[in-house]
């Protein structure tokens, strides 16, 4: 069993990668071989509207055909029995990296017929982990929420399972007074990753051990 988690954050050890790799600890636990993978590593972009992945016929019909470095990737998911996907929250959105990918994975397995076929022929255990500075209440206030929910429900479409995992309020700098941050509260900042993170961290295992369980 092989689940693989892509990072879709520039930062290697914050945020993010801190969650997806707890996660990958808790899909081990279930005796999960893991593989994190930093999409910022490797050298691509979103799609290229070639459609040879629609083409009838077509050598790449169903895959798509742009060869560059998430070609490998997204050869490994489609072995994979699970896929964890983080972005932290940029201006409201996932980053250029992460939405470059969805472009690529999703579009291949998407048909244009009159019921909008989905091709991928099994589940797929999805986990969609969210991380961002600003708070739950006004995460919701301005509907980003809802907007990543969408996103999951339309993983649940294309792949069976998916699930969300918002980690909100995050600790960004490692010393506040060197940068323009005057919005931010440092000593809340300071205990809400000495008192929340954890907890954060304790959800990210539990839904790793949970995508592991929805693949048996």
């Amino acid at each position: 069993m092989k689940i693989i988690a892509l990072n879709g954050s520039p930062r290697k050890t914050k945020n993010t990668a801190t969650i997806l790799k707890e996660a990958l600890e808790g899909a081990k636990t279930q005796g999960a071989e893991i593989e994190l993978i930093n999409l910022y590593d490797l050298n691509y972009k979103g799609c290229v509207s070639c459609f040879a992945c629609k083409r009838i016929g077509g050598q790449s019909y169903g895959k798509c055909a742009v060869k560059d470095d998430l070609q490998a990737v997204l050869r490994k998911i489609e072995e994979a029995d699970a896929l964890i996907l983080g972005s932290p929250i940029y201006f409201g959105e996932i980053t250029g990296e992460m939405r470059s990918f969805l472009e690529r994975f999703l579009f291949q397995y998407l048909t244009y017929d009159e019921n909008h076929t989905v091709i991928f022929d099994r589940k797929l255990p999805i986990g969609l982990v969210y991380t961002m500075n600003v708070q739950s209440e006004h995460m919701k206030l301005v509907g980003y929420e809802q907007k990543f929910k969408n996103t999951e429900d339309m993983m649940k479409r294309f792949f069976g399972v998916a699930e969300s995992l918002f980690i909100n309020d995050t600790y960004q700098f490692d010393d506040y007074s060197k940068y323009v941050s005057s919005m931010f509260d440092e000593k809340h900042k300071a205990q809400i990753r000495d008192e929340q993170f954890p907890k954060d961290l304790k959800k990210a295992f539990e839904l790793g051990t949970r995508l592991v369980q929805q693949t048996l």
